[in-house]
């Protein structure tokens, strides 16, 4: 994997981009993708792999310009500045561009491609970004999590990715600590434009992050794992307050759908502002899984409308298990077919049900289960005045994880099937 440049000086690509990042480099070659979401732990490479790819692209395309953005203007100099400049260097191609620091761009001499830098202080700023010969086709979000978030993100794209016909958009960052952390939740949403690639340390040669860098990773997972697989591998193992840790999030197809056999279904009730809630699951019991395979729902949806869409989409093969505080609900279920009857509810069950959850590994594919999935992710304990995390389960926005309860009570609640 080389490349010749004008002067016919020839650099090995190899030498520049990690084993990891080959397969992105071609999709990018191939032009499979519009969007590049690079995230993981220290030492990735990530922003060097991006940096080459956008001096690469410019030098090959001489209509494309570049802009790189960071959240806060006052980071761009130590940061993606010096990363570009790093890349330029590193491919032997120095002579030809030109750097200015005020305000900080780099030029491409032959032609006058610009790579230019911007701190996201206000996203309507975007909109005096002009491109005075060709279009801008790269743009590169750096430290994407510290952005204020998804929308603040579309502004820039929609006032950036105009006038071309061929865009690349990176998005690059170390994952948040929190799972419920806008970031992390935007990767793990499906989406065909993107090419997802997640990279830690260990695919990349020990000589190029040097043995110092090593021996202080084999430390910290000696010394505190927890630590070591958020800041090396990239990892957003949590707060400690997170309730449910034991998460597989994931795509599940339909063929493994339809292996399952046992197959659960929980009913919460609502109205507004609280929705009704569907869920259906299946529990693998020998490996402790529970699969999340569907939900409905939603605000101000009559029980007739909801019966109708539970039938429709052929779910009254099971028993549906329903929150007992509506019994005239449950009867309505049952007059429009479904068969329908109350969850499995003691003194203690709250807290039973909760726990017996906690103990097995929920699978969650974000787009079949949505709302459920954020639910999940984003439930939390609540931590008192002192700091001190306390021990209940809050009551809120927890309807699709209370109709999943109440599907698994007749596991849960089962007698001697411990949580």
């Amino acid at each position: 994997m080389s490349t010749t440049y004008q002067d016919q000086t020839t650099i090995n690509l190899t030498d520049v981009i990690a084993p990891s990042f080959y397969g992105v480099h071609w999709d990018i070659m191939d032009g499979k993708h519009t969007y590049y979401d690079l995230y993981g732990g220290r030492g990735s490479t990530k922003s060097s792999f991006i940096s080459v790819e956008i001096v690469l692209g410019m030098m090959d395309d001489p209509e494309a310009n570049a802009v790189i953005f960071r959240k806060y203007a006052v980071t761009i100099g130590e940061s993606v500045f010096e990363q570009i400049q790093w890349a330029i260097d590193a491919l032997g191609v120095t002579d030809l561009w030109e750097s200015r620091t005020s305000p900080y761009r780099f030029v491409y001499k032959s032609t006058g491609q610009k790579i230019i830098f911007r701190g996201l202080d206000k996203a309507k700023k975007t909109k005096s970004i002009k491109a005075s010969k060709g279009y801008f086709k790269y743009l590169w979000f750096e430290e994407l999590d510290e952005f204020a978030g998804p929308e603040e993100i579309r502004t820039v794209e929609q006032s950036v990715l105009r006038g071309g016909s061929k865009f690349v958009v990176f998005k690059s960052f170390n994952p948040p600590i929190s799972q419920s952390n806008w970031a992390n939740q935007y990767v793990n949403t499906p989406d065909d434009s993107a090419y997802r690639h997640k990279s830690d340390y260990r695919s990349v040669p020990v000589e190029w992050l040097g043995e110092m860098f090593i021996e202080r990773a084999e430390h910290l997972k000696a010394t505190n794992e927890r630590a070591y697989n958020h800041e090396y591998l990239g990892l957003p193992v949590g707060l400690g307050t997170n309730i449910f840790d034991m998460l597989d999030v994931r795509t599940i197809t339909d063929e493994e759908i339809q292996k399952y056999q046992s197959i659960y279904q929980g009913q919460d009730w609502g109205w507004f502002p609280d929705p009704k809630a569907f869920i259906r699951a299946a529990y693998i019991p020998n490996k402790e899984l529970v699969v999340l395979l569907d939900e409905m729902g939603g605000c101000k949806i009559r029980n007739s409308k909801m019966a109708e869409d539970i039938q429709t989409a052929g779910y009254d093969d099971y028993t549906i298990y329903c929150g007992v505080d509506e019994e005239e609900s449950i009867i309505d279920f049952r007059d429009a077919g479904l068969p329908a009857r109350k969850a499995i509810v003691t003194p203690g069950s709250r807290k039973y049900t909760f726990e017996w959850l906690q103990c097995r590994t929920i699978v969650i594919d974000p787009a079949r289960t949505p709302r459920a999935y954020k639910e999940i992710i984003e439930y939390e304990h609540e931590v008192d005045s002192n700091g001190e995390v306390i021990s209940d389960y809050p009551d809120g926005n927890d309807h699709w994880i209370d109709a999943l309860r109440y599907a698994t009570s007749p596991l849960s609640m089962r007698r001697g099937n411990s949580a």
